[in-house]
């Protein structure tokens, strides 16, 4: 059964992900924890309530799901910043604990998509649901496929 575990953590994971998982492992270890860990949930708290500030005048925020619109496979699996960075746009959310909904909106004159990101309320997430389905029925994106 370890065995098993192993194995499937080796192939289920890229080197992207490995390579995060091995940064949150060190930043959690003994000696850091106070450094970081602590002063990142400080953090977390503000952007959170920044986001439910936000809440008091909308229902939900649209953003784009990346800096820039998706790559060419495999362009960038050698630069982890870059990759890192392409995230970019997401963490707030991630870190907030809000929900939050990736879909396409539209595609580079070369055919590479382009994300569209929705961020919903605490515990609202039939409401992103809806927002993107209502975006989906009015337009075709997610009917056409990019380029590779």
């Amino acid at each position: 059964m370890v065995d098993l575990y192993f194995r499937s953590r080796a192939e289920g994971f890229g080197d992207e992900v490995k390579r995060r998982i091995i940064l949150g492992t060190y930043v959690l270890s003994s000696g850091y924890y106070d450094a970081y860990y602590l002063r990142a949930q400080k953090v977390r708290t503000l952007i959170r309530q920044d986001f439910l500030v936000a809440y008091r005048e909308v229902d939900a925020i649209l953003t784009p799901t990346s800096p820039t619109p998706a790559f060419p496979k495999g362009e960038k699996t050698t630069d982890p910043l870059a990759m890192y960075l392409n995230d970019i746009y997401t963490i707030g959310v991630n870190l907030a604990g809000l929900p939050g909904l990736s879909l396409p909106c539209g595609f580079t004159r070369g055919g590479l998509p382009i994300g569209l990101q929705i961020i919903g309320q605490p515990l609202r997430e039939a409401d992103v649901l809806a927002i993107a389905h209502a975006y989906e029925r009015d337009h075709d994106w997610s009917a056409r496929h990019p380029t590779l």
